[in-house]
């Protein structure tokens, strides 16, 4: 199940199709807003965002929810060795030697 998307409050990114290749776009920042956003979401000192294309085709800022796993969770866990099997039609029991 996908988690609810969290808009980031107090930011609006345009791109900026006409501009030099080197101009992406432009980000505008509703300050009161933003530290509001920013205060409520603040993990281990940083606030990260991604920068979404809409199917509309406008851009949205959202709050990157992803938290990495911890090292314990990404180990994968140890494979159990194979025992030999034995198979009844390939060994006589009743060999003599």
């Amino acid at each position: 199940m996908a988690e609810e998307k969290i808009f980031a409050n107090g930011f609006s990114f345009k791109r900026r199709d006409n501009a030099p290749d080197f101009v992406v776009g432009k980000l505008s920042i509703k300050v009161e807003d933003a530290i509001d956003f920013l205060n409520s979401n603040i993990k281990n000192g940083w606030v990260n965002l991604s920068i979404n294309k809409s199917k509309g085709g406008s851009y949205y800022l959202e709050l990157d929810t992803f938290t990495p796993k911890s090292a314990e969770e990404t180990t994968a866990p140890a494979k159990p060795t194979p025992q030999p099997t034995r198979n009844a039609d390939l060994v006589d029991d009743d060999l003599p030697f």
